[in-house]
């Protein structure tokens, strides 16, 4: 691998107790999408209708780190990795999302549970990363209220099942997105649109995610939990009034509307008028009911946005101004590459005075990998991910309370409506033959974490099926 040319970054200026990790998704990851009473899921109905997903692709094997997660765990011991973050399917554990408990399913997870410690990896669980049972979709889904309590019902069998053995829990995942995305454009699974979807589907699960944290904290006592949020950094295209009105619409609506209302402050009607359509969804209660005492906050941050005015865009009046247009630097999402992001984030989240930790749950890039001669030579990535780990200490050094960073992703998997053109894995899979390679990101990252040594050693028994060795 190519070394960097200029100064090191050491992993000891982010303090012993900084959590390193790296995440994934069940339904990205796992396959098996019927195996062992697996019920279907909203995004396995979504992924079989033509013309939704990019290249006809499907997740019906996905990674099949159901079948290999023995194997991709090894992978991660050997990238010396301490923290794995993993979702748990809904319809997996309870196939029609409420009532009968599918046995086999929790099985399942109590075995990547299980393996990840004999392995010294700390499991970090997320409850809820987008697959939510069909079952619940007939329903309304996120657009029905009743979802609180099925919710509930979900959060405290894995309470039960796993509050043993984990201490890190997330509610949701990035719930702006799979709203936005699912229940208002229509791009992603469910595929509804409309503001009255909409305004249902932000405010049931904003009060699923305190919902699901009080449950937790009844059922896991010992437990950390905190929920996670995708945020951009946002610019004005220019310094003209309209510019900076609009772009203060923008991040109001993906910086601010998810993350105040659980801070006890609710929507943020002032920044965005259309927010005002969230009282035709209030009950008595509600506000009180919507705020919760996070032991941390999750931000999951990738680029920036630059915005202008749009007399054309409805209830938001403003439009992006494509990175393909700006002539910067991009990912294969064409997302900007921007490092500064994350520091602009961290010190704007940091101005939250009830947010107790912040932690980078999400922070990675997707760039179009090859193999050759059966190594994956991805410098992009490397420098991505050490420019943006210097702008997380920056903000770190200036005070800001970010205790942790976690890679997205492990491996290459099934990027939701991109298929699997994306590839943001520190390892690469070959999805014809489920073969693994290690990409020089991954080994700079081993490389990262090896830099100092007191908090990097991983024990474990010489005759485990951890064992590196066997892998």
């Amino acid at each position: 691998m190519e070394r960097m040319n200029d100064k090191r970054l050491h992993k000891a200026p982010f303090g012993d107790d900084f959590h390193w990790g790296v995440s994934t998704a069940a339904f990205q990851m796992e396959g098996a999408h019927d195996a062992d009473g697996k019920g279907l899921s909203i995004w396995d109905v979504f992924t079989e209708k033509k013309g939704r997903i990019k290249g006809g692709h499907h997740a019906r094997t996905a990674c099949d780190f159901y079948n290999s997660y023995k194997n991709d765990i090894q992978l991660i011991k050997e990238l010396n990795i301490p923290n794995f973050r993993f979702s748990v399917s809904w319809p997996r554990v309870i196939p029609n999302g409420t009532g009968p408990v599918n046995q086999k399913g929790i099985d399942y997870y109590n075995r990547v549970i299980d393996f990840l410690l004999e392995c010294n990896i700390k499991p970090w669980v997320t409850l809820y990363h987008w697959d939510l049972p069909y079952a619940l979709d007939l329903k309304g889904g996120w657009a029905n209220r009743d979802i609180v309590s099925w919710f509930e019902e979900y959060t405290e069998l894995c309470a039960q099942n796993f509050g043993d053995r984990v201490t890190d829990w997330m509610v949701m995942n990035e719930p702006s997105v799979f709203t936005g995305a699912g229940y208002f454009l229509g791009i992603h699974a469910p595929g509804k649109r409309g503001i009255a979807n909409f305004t249902k589907a932000i405010h049931h699960a904003t009060l699923a995610t305190t919902a699901g944290a009080r449950v937790l904290r009844s059922k896991a006592p010992n437990g950390r939990i905190g929920t996670t949020f995708s945020c951009t950094h946002i610019e004005p295209a220019t310094q003209s009034r309209k510019d900076i009105a609009a772009a203060q619409r923008v991040d109001t609506l993906l910086n601010r509307t998810f993350i105040e209302p659980v801070l006890g402050m609710g929507y943020p009607k002032d920044g965005l008028p259309v927010l005002k359509r969230m009282e035709r969804q209030m009950l008595p209660g509600d506000e009180d009911r919507m705020a919760f005492d996070f032991d941390f906050i999750g931000l999951q941050c990738y680029t920036r946005e630059i915005v202008k005015a749009s007399v054309f865009t409805p209830y938001i009046g403003a439009a992006l101004v494509k990175a393909e247009k700006r002539d910067v630097p991009t990912t294969e999402m064409g997302w900007e590459v921007y490092p500064q992001s994350i520091y602009h984030l961290l010190k704007k989240f940091s101005q939250y005075k009830n947010i107790n930790e912040i932690i980078i749950t999400e922070n990675g890039a997707a760039f179009p990998d090859r193999i050759t001669n059966g190594e994956v030579k991805d410098l992009q990535r490397v420098h991505f991910l050490k420019d943006h780990l210097e702008q997380l200490l920056k903000a770190k050094q200036e005070g800001v309370n970010v205790n942790g960073y976690f890679i997205w992703t492990l491996a290459d998997n099934f990027e939701w409506a991109e298929g699997y053109h994306p590839r943001f894995g520190l390892v690469h899979i070959d999805h014809n033959t489920q073969q693994r390679t290690i990409k020089d990101s991954g080994l700079w990252y081993r490389d990262f974490l090896s830099s100092t040594t007191e908090t990097t050693k991983l024990n474990y028994n010489e005759n485990s099926l951890c064992h590196t060795g066997n892998r």
